[in-house]
């Protein structure tokens, strides 16, 4: 008897309750993969080369409309993309993500400020107050900029680097196999893609 047709079903019933039952903040790629005797075989984590992405799940950054950033910074933004060659869209999307625009974050490891400044930084970006939301920007678009330039205008790895430091991605040669990076990548990538069409 052949169970294929079964196998199929059920397979899609593990995909619909897999991805409906997903949270919202997690990832639920499928992978499929056709055995020697033709049974489909569906997970979202792949044991071998042999499995090739089914469905590819949006994750909760990309569904949900991103909030336009707030107009109060724009002259401190307008000046920091001339002065270091750096998309306002882009400056925009690596504070939404690192502050949510609050001048006063502050983070449990010490980073600082709308661009998460930290403090061992501040010397070299010529900053004397990471709340300052003029020195913050002016700062943290200087240290993209270096990155941007480090890695050949590869933009992932200069965001990947802005999270988890330039020895993680030198160490690796691509963005690191750390969640948070890689989900702070995904984050920032489509804020700057929203706010490019904005």
């Amino acid at each position: 008897m052949d169970h294929r047709p079964f196998a199929l079903r059920m397979g899609l019933m593990a995909i619909i309750w897999f991805v409906l039952g997903c949270p919202a903040g997690g990832l639920a790629d499928i992978y499929k993969f056709i055995d020697a005797d033709g049974v489909v075989h569906f997970t979202n984590a792949p044991s071998s080369e042999g499995y090739v992405l089914y469905l590819r799940e949006k994750p909760w950054w990309i569904k949900k409309k991103i909030r336009p950033a707030p107009k109060i910074y724009d002259p401190i933004i307008q000046k920091a993309a001339t002065t270091y060659g750096v998309d306002q869209a882009l400056i925009k999307a690596v504070i939404r993500v690192e502050s949510d625009f609050n001048p006063n974050a502050l983070s449990k490891k010490g980073a600082r400020g709308l661009m998460q400044i930290m403090p061992e930084n501040d010397r070299s970006l010529d900053i004397a107050n990471a709340f300052d939301p003029s020195q913050n920007i002016m700062g943290g678009t200087r240290y993209l900029s270096r990155l941007l330039t480090r890695y050949d205008r590869k933009l992932a790895l200069a965001l990947a680097a802005y999270n988890a430091g330039p020895t993680a991605v030198d160490l690796y040669g691509r963005i690191p196999p750390y969640e948070e990076t890689q989900n702070y990548v995904k984050k920032v990538m489509a804020c700057y893609e929203q706010y490019k069409r904005s």
